[in-house]
């Protein structure tokens, strides 16, 4: 599994379309490309159909493709991690309008009256508009808005890795989950079978009794034999109901939703497991959480020095023009029309140390920054490490499953034959029928088991698919 089709490439089908979240999806696309974009001229084509919004349960088994699909469109975690992103995406655009000039627009309807109090003239009542237009660009800052620009790109790009490493953790849950629940109503399968063979053995065992070749107590025996069976399938179903239950909480449905799950698990043909130098080495090179670490990382020394050329000077233009007076005075008696020109310079010389406090705090972030990335390379290690474990072990227990139930099948044969000519008693017979249920519950979970480590081993490496 290399890393060109890992997360991104695996998942494309469905991160172009869905929406909230969907990096793919055109509109976020361009305004992750250029916040600022004008409105369009020219109306765009239509978008593609996103997949979530014609999505509904599958008639038939629901798949693991599927499972993962929904609970990418639906899943609450996918929707805000989908909304961080945006929240950046326009900080972004913030940072850039301070290289824009910025125009403010003033209108002020005004009324005046002037009495003259010896009565010898009359009220002099006059009703005007003033108006006034500014314009301000700030010209040269020594790079404080080049520094906040870079910030807000290395938090985009934190954002965006950290919504991959949320849907990374949302897919092994959903992996963890549709197995369990495919282990379970697998379990609740085999117990059906033990029941159905426990009760054959009953009708057996009393029709033997009834021609005088069994004992009474064979027939006892095979009666708790039967309950047994009826009891650990009752607790099998209880099972199937609480993992399918929670399989539908973490796609994002309704706990009481119905879902249809597959009654076997797919064989695999030749199972194996690649060493853990390549599986530390793929997360090392692609792991969306440490992605989102190193841009936080980078986004803090980008703070640092943002944070200390905030404290050099600036130089900004202006120009203002206003017509019939100023919008904070009265206007004239007659109508007049002023502009105004200006370059203004600002030199900070004394600020009480607090930007040599600022700049030293933004040196411990970035020094934190640094340790959390250390600390997130680690535990990223430790789980892939933990996750090729199981996936070996799982392996191991897949191909000891297959001898266990070939084994207990051939002495379920042996046992029965034996019985058939009374050279044998009805606890070898159940004992053997108990051992072959106990088989077959241990090749289904072991196989469930194989599933769910080789998949959560690509999702702790960060580059789990849909190929997988």
């Amino acid at each position: 599994m290399s890393g060109e089709f890992g997360w991104r490439a695996g998942l494309c089908a469905w991160l172009v379309a869905c929406p909230g979240w969907a990096v793919a999806n055109s509109a976020l696309a361009d305004r992750l490309d250029n916040p600022l974009a004008v409105p369009r001229l020219v109306e765009p084509a239509p978008e593609p159909a996103s997949p979530c919004a014609a999505l509904q349960t599958p008639d038939g088994p629901l798949s693991l493709a599927q499972a993962m699909q929904t609970a990418l469109c639906l899943n609450p975690q996918a929707r805000a991690a989908g909304a961080a992103i945006r929240v950046q995406a326009s900080a972004v655009g913030e940072a850039r309008a301070a290289y824009l000039p910025k125009l403010n627009i003033g209108v002020n309807r005004l009324f005046s009256r002037t009495a003259y109090t010896d009565g010898d003239l009359p009220d002099d009542d006059r009703v005007g508009t003033n108006r006034s237009v500014n314009l301000t660009w700030r010209l040269v800052d020594f790079g404080a808005r080049s520094a906040s620009l870079d910030v807000a790109h290395q938090l985009l790009r934190a954002a965006t890795a950290s919504r991959d490493a949320t849907l990374q953790k949302l897919l092994a849950a959903v992996v963890e989950t549709y197995f369990d629940a495919v282990t379970t109503q697998a379990t609740h399968g085999a117990r059906a079978e033990a029941v159905r063979l426990a009760r054959s053995t009953l009708v057996a065992t009393e029709r033997r009794e009834a021609l005088g070749v069994a004992a009474g107590s064979d027939v006892l025996q095979a009666r708790a034999a039967l309950a047994r069976a009826q009891l650990a399938a009752q607790r099998a179903r209880g099972e199937q109901v609480k993992a399918a239950s929670v399989l539908a909480y973490v796609m994002g449905l309704p706990g009481t939703a119905p879902l249809t799950l597959p009654d076997g698990l797919d064989v695999p043909d030749a199972p194996a497991v690649e060493d853990l130098a390549h599986w530390l080495a793929q997360a090392q090179a692609g792991h969306p959480g440490i992605r989102a670490a190193q841009a936080q990382r980078e986004a803090a020394v980008a703070k640092v020095s943002a944070t200390r050329v905030e404290g050099w000077p600036s130089l900004d233009f202006s120009r203002a023009d206003q017509v019939n007076g100023l919008p904070s005075q009265g206007f004239g008696a007659t109508r007049s029309r002023v502009t105004t020109y200006g370059l203004a310079l600002s030199i900070p010389l004394f600020e009480g140390f607090a930007r040599v406090y600022k700049v030293s705090g933004a040196q411990a972030q970035a020094e934190q920054s640094d340790a959390s990335l250390q600390n997130v390379v680690l535990q990223v290690s430790m789980e892939v490490v933990k996750a090729h474990a199981d996936a070996t072990a799982a392996l191991d227990n897949l191909q000891a499953s297959v001898t266990l139930v070939d084994a207990a099948q051939a002495a379920v044969g042996s046992a029965t034959r034996r019985y058939d000519k009374g050279v044998s008693d009805i606890l070898e017979l159940l004992t053997s029928q108990n051992t072959l249920a106990d088989a077959q519950q241990e090749r289904i979970r072991c196989l469930a088991e194989w599933h769910a480590a080789r998949l959560k081993l690509a999702a702790a490496a960060g580059v789990l698919g849909a190929q997988d």
